[in-house]
């Protein structure tokens, strides 16, 4: 059956507004999680407040087993699924460069910009910087092009790397998540604040 619009069920005109749809829905609930405080988000890092961990887990899980489960009733043709191509380097340089900023700054860039939608001036001024980053990759695209572009393995999926099956690579991601959220609640009640709730 899906995916919708490859298929043709519905109409490409459709990409936006459900994306505006969805994008809402996705605010809505990293604001209700409590994801537009930056020192929320950063208690990952010292162990205070694993909710990060906890909330992106299990929409990792959802999404994982929907797949899933919608395949094996053939709801949906995985091979339809796109799957972003695997640039390795440029991967790994703009993982360090963004996991740097996470933990100097206390947001993604998804984060600030839920910070900013809601006033907040440190999600402001990520939203802000993410705009001067931007600007800066595309004029300087010439000089970083080959590493932008190196290590290229195509579409990669888990699951083919291993040469393993998806159900048991969910197993296994689920193994994962449960030994994860018994670290962090181990980690929240060591490292445990009292007042994380003064916000910018």
């Amino acid at each position: 059956m899906g995916p919708l619009v490859p298929q043709e069920i519905i109409g490409e005109g459709w990409n936006f507004f459900i994306a505006f749809i969805v994008g809402i829905g996705f605010g809505f609930a990293l604001e209700q999680a409590g994801f537009s405080s930056s020192r929320k988000l950063v208690g990952i890092f010292y162990g205070y407040d694993t909710v990060v961990l906890k909330v992106f887990f299990s929409a990792a899980l959802v999404g994982m087993l929907g797949l899933l489960m919608f395949s094996l009733f053939d709801w949906i043709d995985l091979n339809l699924v796109w799957v972003n191509p695997t640039f390795l380097w440029s991967a790994i340089v703009g993982g360090v460069i963004m996991g740097v900023g996470f933990v100097v700054g206390g947001f993604c860039p998804g984060t600030s910009v839920c910070a900013a939608a809601i006033g907040k001036l440190d999600g402001l001024m990520f939203v802000g910087g993410i705009f001067i980053g931007i600007f800066i990759f595309a004029e300087s695209f010439p000089l970083v092009k080959s590493l932008y572009m190196a290590g290229n393995f195509g579409h990669l999926k888990l699951s083919t790397v291993l040469g393993i099956s998806q159900g048991f690579l969910v197993f296994l991601v689920i193994c994962a998540a449960l030994i994860m959220f018994w670290i962090g609640e181990a980690a929240e009640k060591r490292f445990a604040r009292e007042d994380i709730t003064r916000e910018v």
